[in-house]
C-alpha cells in the first residue's frame, strides 16, 4: 500500500502545505511519494526528496505543467495512479481544482477536508461548518483525499533521503490554456501560512478605517491580514484575505479578530488557532465562546492602543 501526494509548489520551493500533506499520506501506512509536476522545478523537487519519511519523489518536468493548468496535472497523477491506493492533494484552491476531476476519472471515493485517520480507510473530517465531526469509512479501491493542512503538524522539511525519478509528461490538455496571470505582490507572510494573523470585521465600517487600523498593527506583528467574510462582502477587504469555510482555513500561532462578531462561517476557518484573542464592543459576540482571550472595548481605541503599547 502506497500513497502519493500531490506537492503544491512555485517551481522553485514547495509550499508549506505539502508538508502537511506528507504527515496525513504517512498516517494512512506503506510508503509515501510525492509528484512533482511543474516547469523547470528540479529544485522543488530536491526539496521534497528531503522531506522526513518521503521515499520516492515523482518529478514530471514540462511547460504544460508550469501554471498549475488542472486539467494538464490531473491527467498526470492519473496516468501515475495505477500504483496507488491513496493519492493526497492539500485543501488549497489547487487541491480541490484538481482531486474531484482524478477521482471522476478513476472512479475512486474522494474524502475532503480530512483532518485525521484512523487507517487505511477511515477518516474524519468536519460537517455543518465545523460544529460536527464526521467519522468516514471509504469502500472503494482507491482514495482520492484533500487534506486540512490544519489538522496535521508538517512533516520535517530535512532529514529525508528520498530519490528523485524523472518520467515523461502527459500530452497537453486542449480543454484549457493559459492567458495570464494578476498577482497580488506582499511582503507580508502568505495567509495559510503565518504565524500570526490579524482580521478585521465589517465594524471598521470602510476599506480606509480597514487600512488605517489593521495595517499597523500587522506591522508590528509582522502579521499576515485576514478579514471577515461580512468585510469582503462590503469590500473592505479583498477575497483572498477572507477567513472562514468559504474563504482560507488558518491555524497560527495568534489570531487577532478585531471588530469581528463570530459567525459560524467565519469560526469554521480559524478555532484551530493556538491563541485567539477577540476585540468587541458587544459582549454577547459568539467570537468570545472561542477566544482565549477577550477585551470588550471599541476597536478603533483598542488597537491602537495595542499598537502604541507594542
Amino acid at each position: 500500500m502506497t500513497a502519493l501526494v500531490i506537492a503544491e509548489h512555485d517551481n522553485s520551493s514547495l509550499k508549506g502545505a505539502t508538508l502537511n500533506t506528507v504527515t496525513a499520506a504517512l498516517a494512512c501506512g506503506g510508503d509515501v511519494h510525492v509528484l512533482v509536476a511543474g516547469h523547470e522545478a528540479g529544485a522543488a523537487a530536491e526539496a521534497a526528496a528531503r522531506i522526513a519519511g518521503v521515499a520516492k519523489v515523482i518529478c514530471a518536468d514540462s511547460e504544460i505543467f508550469g501554471h498549475g493548468l488542472a486539467e494538464n496535472v490531473a491527467a498526470q497523477v492519473v496516468a501515475l495512479a495505477g500504483g496507488y491506493s491513496h493519492i493526497l492533494f492539500p485543501a488549497t484552491a489547487s487541491g480541490k481544482n484538481i482531486a474531484p476531476r482524478v477521482a471522476a476519472v478513476l472512479d475512486a471515493g474522494q474524502i475532503s477536508e480530512v483532518t485525521k485517520i484512523h487507517g487505511a480507510d477511515t477518516f474524519e473530517r468536519p460537517i455543518y461548518a465545523g460544529n460536527a465531526i464526521a467519522t468516514v469509512q471509504s469502500l472503494t479501491e482507491k482514495n482520492v483525499i484533500t487534506v486540512r493542512t490544519t489538522g496535521f503538524d508538517p512533516a520535517a522539511a530535512s532529514g529525508g533521503s528520498a530519490i528523485v525519478e524523472q518520467i515523461a509528461p502527459v500530452p497537453a490538455s486542449s480543454k484549457s490554456t493559459f492567458v495570464s496571470a494578476e498577482l497580488v505582490k506582499s511582503d507580508r507572510p502568505e495567509l495559510t501560512a503565518a504565524k500570526i494573523i490579524v482580521s478585521g470585521g465589517r465594524a471598521l465600517g470602510s476599506s480606509e478605517k480597514f487600512i488605517e487600523v489593521m495595517t499597523p498593527l500587522a506591522d508590528k506583528l509582522g502579521a499576515a491580514i485576514g478579514a471577515s467574510r461580512a468585510a469582503v462582502d462590503a469590500g473592505y477587504a479583498a477575497n483572498d484575505l477572507q477567513v472562514g469555510q468559504t474563504g482560507k482555513i488558518v491555524a497560527p500561532q495568534l489570531y487577532i479578530a478585531a471588530g469581528i462578531s463570530g459567525a459560524i462561517q467565519h469560526l469554521a476557518g480559524m478555532k484551530d488557532s493556538k491563541v485567539i484573542v477577540a476585540i468587541n464592543k458587544d459582549p454577547e459576540a459568539p467570537i468570545f465562546s472561542v477566544a482565549d482571550y477577550g477585551l470588550e472595548a471599541d476597536l478603533f481605541t483598542a488597537v491602537p492602543a495595542l499598537v502604541e503599547a507594542l
